[in-house]
């Protein structure tokens, strides 16, 4: 999947919008992109180096997941206990990154939802 790929389903999930909050702490040298729900994040990523995304996870699916998968570790800038990083040129396939990203979606939609 290539990053207007990930960017347009990212953005089809209900009531998502994304931003670019964190460009006055890199001073220039990255671009983070993150897309949130209900004002939460629930994934982001390098506009200018698309390798790595980072995604909020379920606690008890991540030992599994970095089991199964290669492309599964420590999270970019993130607390490594609710957040893990996808190497998209690895071997998790679209399907599957689209299921992370959207327990991901579901699991800050769920737990920060309007009232």
């Amino acid at each position: 999947m290539n990053i207007e790929e990930f960017r347009d389903y990212c953005l089809s999930l209900p009531s998502v919008t994304e931003a670019t909050p964190f460009e006055k702490f890199s001073r220039g040298r990255f671009t983070i992109l993150v897309f949130y729900v209900n004002g939460h994040m629930f994934c982001y990523f390098n506009i200018d180096d698309f390798r790595f995304i980072t995604i909020k996870c379920d606690p008890e699916q991540m030992a599994e997941l970095k089991e199964r998968y290669q492309a599964i570790g420590e999270p970019f800038n993130g607390d490594k206990r609710y957040w893990i990083s996808v190497d998209v040129n690895s071997d998790v396939d679209d399907d599957t990154l689209r299921m992370l990203v959207h327990q991901s979606y579901e699991l800050v939609k769920n737990k920060h939802s309007k009232k």
